[in-house]
């Protein structure tokens, strides 16, 4: 069990454990389905993360269909297709490579936002940046609907981007397999660094 310092975090015990101390990356799922309802739920929750300029670039696909499946999969590290073919949900998480087009609406103080981002390496680069940002706040609230999330980063990125954003305004930065944790789901726990080995003061 882990030592849980209550009297500095003003999250509670439950809520600690749920989201981080006893969170693990499932390996395996049951086939308990995932319904949109709960999706909805997650992301209304998550969506309140911090991005540059309020410019929320993530985008996320739910892969629902066998087509969109199989398709997903042919693109996957052999290693990671048995885990994204057996998961009861697969989201395919992205990067609007156009964001900018939105800034007048969710940023609408600053009338020439969009000015900003007229670059396209300068878009991009904030694109993935924000939406790997969200990415995390993501992960974070499907552990907050007692679900699990597997991310994953082994694929074949210009083929997953071909295939499911042939117009080039997507980038893919992850697939997350969520579900219900399955038979022996956990690989045992890799040690973390200590806060002696990742803060230091000046």
């Amino acid at each position: 069990m882990h030592q849980v310092i209550e009297e500095h975090l003003a999250l509670g015990t439950e809520a600690q454990e749920l989201l981080f101390l006893e969170a693990r990356t499932a390996n395996t799922f049951s086939q308990a389905p995932v319904p949109d309802e709960q999706v909805r739920a997650i992301y209304e929750l998550i969506k309140y993360a911090p991005t540059s300029m309020n410019q929320q670039p993530l985008r996320i696909v739910l892969l629902r269909s066998a087509d969109a499946r199989s398709r997903l999969v042919a693109h996957l590290d052999p290693a990671n297709k048995g885990k994204s073919e057996q998961a009861p949900l697969v989201a395919l998480l992205a990067a609007d490579l156009h964001f900018h087009e939105r800034l007048p609406e969710v940023f609408p103080h600053a009338r020439n936002a969009a000015d900003r981002y007229a670059d396209s390496a300068v878009r991009e680069r904030s694109a993935v940046f924000n939406a790997t940002l969200q990415l995390g706040y993501f992960i974070i609230g499907v552990r907050a609907a007692g679900l699990c999330a597997g991310p994953i980063v082994g694929y074949d990125e210009a083929g997953i981007n071909r295939s499911f954003f042939p117009d080039g305004r997507g980038r893919v930065i992850a697939v997350v397999n969520i579900g219900r944790p399955g038979p022996a789901p956990w690989r045992e726990r890799l040690p973390r660094l200590r806060y002696e080995d990742v803060v230091t003061q000046e």
